[in-house]
């Protein structure tokens, strides 16, 4: 089944508040080896002039593969979710993400193309505090194996 290309453009509510916790951080960094102090500890942070440790950059992924939960339960998008392989991901920050932000995603789906019998789509996932502040936005793109 391939995915319907009239959901491009169409974006998903937004999704219920993410608070970051100081510990997620920390392990989520300590998982991908990053050992910058401001990851790990408060004062290093605040050093630098952030109000408490910040994650690393691809920390958004936690929050951001949690919300594309919304576009892979959609039934009429037809996301055949045991097919799918991660085929891109970028971030553009706003700023970084921090201890204490409560982080809200909004989907949105961008494109939806087929090659080869495998339909790609990619997503851009914007996030922003639950106040509306933007924090980052993450573009990813699936690809979709076709039957062989």
């Amino acid at each position: 089944m391939s995915l319907d290309p009239s959901f491009v453009g169409r974006s998903y509510p937004p999704t219920a508040p993410y608070q970051v916790g100081r510990e997620k951080i920390r392990e989520f960094a300590t998982a991908i080896g990053a050992t910058d102090p401001a990851y790990h500890d408060p004062e290093a942070a605040r050093a630098l002039g952030h109000g408490d440790v910040v994650a690393p950059p691809t920390f958004p992924v936690i929050v951001t593969m949690a919300a594309s939960q919304q576009l892979i339960d959609d039934p009429a998008l037809g996301i055949d979710y045991s097919r799918v392989v991660h085929g891109d991901q970028r971030f553009a920050y706003a700023r970084p993400v921090v201890a204490g932000d409560e982080l809200v995603c909004v989907n949105t789906v961008e494109e939806i193309t087929s090659r080869g019998g495998h339909d790609f789509l990619t997503t851009r996932t914007d996030v922003s505090t639950a106040a509306g502040e933007p924090v980052v936005t993450v573009w990813s793109k699936l690809v979709v194996r076709g039957e062989s």
